[in-house]
């Protein structure tokens, strides 16, 4: 259960009970449901009841103990539980947690890519800035991955123009055509187009990429990974941290964390390969209190992915990789059977988490433009 599939239940749970008269109050036309914080349980938590408490004329706990009776009748819930001043924390059913460790195996890297913004048409506006086209690139293809018409135009027309060949049969002003010319490092080392195109029609319609701080002139002497990273981890408003911890091979180094992670989990498909078993998401995994964080920020991802896009922050897609790094690294030893024992359910189970995590990594450094290595 995706945590939109869960902010429905809890609407249906909220309806039901206006339904049968226990609660009083117009139906939201939203909840919001995310992982629990300090104080909480379970896989996701929601303050609904805080939002219904007054409106109802009745207190928050009072609320959240009709509505915990609502959501114990949904499929799907395990156990819910009431704290603070009225949260409810929702623990989900195994099979659950089997149904999306599957949907992100079917999906691969291309897990949290959906249609939220279909038929929107945006096009970026960027300096020639190096930050700025880094992040303006990068935005391009998480509002793609949502559905978008996206493309990247020149902000401004205060940099000289340049005529770049079109390809035969090719017609109108595109990123074939008029545009700006980029420095050719950047092009070479970040892999960023090498020519800005000009905007089409009126610049006005332009939906400008925040201009985040400048980078400093010697990031490009990190190579293109560490480089794109750089620029991307922090947000817009902060300062890049050039070299940095960048390049060191170690648990400081955050890029280091995220890529090691994953080759990790390849290391151990490799392994199990050899030892005559594959993944299969089962029920053995996701009840341990660790892989039920792992399962919420995995659940999480494609509300990750889309707020990223809508809210042109790229930063917020380098921070979510490394929280589901850091939650899956302590489960990866676990994973394969130890000395003469042998390959169980369990172990198919924990690999299938495993690999939906690395799928995660993967598709998140895919959209970033940094790769992610089986070997590291």
């Amino acid at each position: 259960m995706t945590p939109v599939e869960l902010s429905r239940t809890v609407l249906r749970a909220v309806r039901r009970a206006v339904e049968e008269g226990e609660l009083k109050v117009a139906v939201p036309e939203r909840v919001v449901v995310a992982p629990p914080g300090g104080g909480g349980c379970g896989d996701y938590a929601t303050g609904v009841a805080l939002q219904l408490a007054r409106p109802a004329g009745q207190t928050p706990q009072r609320v959240a103990g009709i509505l915990r009776a609502q959501l114990l009748r949904q499929s799907g819930i395990r156990e819910v539980a009431v704290t603070g001043p009225g949260f409810l924390n929702i623990s989900l059913g195994g099979s659950a947690a089997v149904a999306l460790v599957a949907e992100i195996l079917a999906a691969g890297v291309r897990y949290g890519e959906g249609d939220a913004l279909r038929g929107q048409v945006v096009r970026l506006g960027v300096p020639s800035e190096v930050r700025a086209v880094v992040q303006g690139e990068v935005l391009v293809r998480l509002l793609r991955s949502q559905g978008a018409d996206a493309r990247l135009v020149h902000l401004t027309d205060l940099a000289p123009r340049t005529q770049v060949s079109r390809p035969s049969g090719s017609s109108g002003r595109d990123a074939e055509g008029e545009g700006v010319r980029l420095p050719q490092e950047w092009s070479a080392v970040l892999g960023v187009p090498a020519v800005l195109p000009a905007p089409d029609g009126d610049v006005s319609a332009l939906a400008p990429v925040p201009v985040p701080v400048p980078a400093p002139a010697d990031v490009l002497t990190l190579g293109r990974d560490a480089a794109r990273w750089a620029l991307l981890y922090p947000a817009p408003h902060d300062r890049p941290d050039v070299p940095g911890v960048h390049l060191l091979q170690r648990e400081s180094n955050p890029l280091f964390r995220v890529r090691y992670a994953h080759a990790r989990v390849r290391s151990l498909l490799r392994n199990a390969a050899d030892l005559g078993y594959a993944s299969e998401p089962g029920e053995a995994a996701g009840q341990a209190g660790a892989e039920r964080a792992l399962l919420a920020l995995l659940g999480d991802h494609p509300r990750v992915l889309a707020a990223a896009a809508a809210q042109r922050a790229p930063d917020r897609v380098a921070r979510q990789l490394v929280a589901v790094a850091d939650a899956v690294m302590p489960l990866l030893p676990a994973v394969l059977p130890l000395g003469e024992e042998k390959p169980s359910a369990a172990h198919r189970a924990r690999l299938a988490l495993a690999e939906a995590a690395g799928a995660v990594l993967a598709g998140g450094l895919d959209l970033l433009g940094i790769d992610a290595p089986d070997h590291l």
